[in-house]
């Protein structure tokens, strides 16, 4: 008689299966999903070799905790595909960045702005600061001056998430998509 090989031996913390399983009494559900019922957790496991597939814990927490009998390798990819779907239907935003001086010329700003614009537009966040040299830092002034061109310049495309604010040598501004 062939012994059935166990090619699962050590899982995930999340999962425990076959001889991981050390409570004494499971609720049993078949592999074509009909309830066994309570069972002892040999029991259950001496069914899973007969029918030669994989006793699952399915839920730990329950009182007694349910197993399964099924393919522990179809269950994997199965639940793999599950997250990889989830996350393809996640949009995951991006904070771009957009460095200004204090004393940017006017077209170099427009520039700048298109730059974020084309950010805003894919539906990312825009973080604009401005960098602070030597004696710049006494004139902060000039560089709320040119975060506000740079609103004007965005116009309606924009929501300001964090108004220009100075952290140490730098001035930042948050500012996000409109909806």
């Amino acid at each position: 008689m062939l012994k059935y090989n166990r090619r699962y031996k050590t899982i995930s913390k999340e999962v425990q299966i076959n001889e991981e399983i050390r409570d004494k009494e499971v609720r049993l559900i078949d592999a074509d999903g009909t309830m066994v019922g309570i069972v002892s957790s040999k029991e259950a496991q001496s069914i899973a070799d007969e029918k030669k597939l994989d006793l699952v814990k399915i839920s730990p927490n329950a009182n007694p905790p349910v197993c399964k009998i099924l393919d522990y390798g179809k269950y994997k990819y199965e639940m793999q595909k599950r997250e990889k779907e989830a996350r393809k239907k996640q949009k995951t935003t991006e904070v771009k960045e957009v460095r200004l001086s204090p004393y940017i010329e006017a077209h170099d700003l427009s520039v700048k702005a298109n730059n974020a614009s084309k950010f805003l537009k894919a539906g990312d966040k825009v973080k604009v600061s401005i960098r602070f040299r030597g004696r710049e830092k006494d004139y902060t002034q000039n560089g709320f001056e040119v975060m506000n061109r740079m609103l004007e310049i965005l116009g309606d495309a924009c929501n300001v998430e964090k108004k220009p604010s100075v952290e140490g040598r730098n001035m930042i501004m948050i500012i996000a998509p409109k909806n």
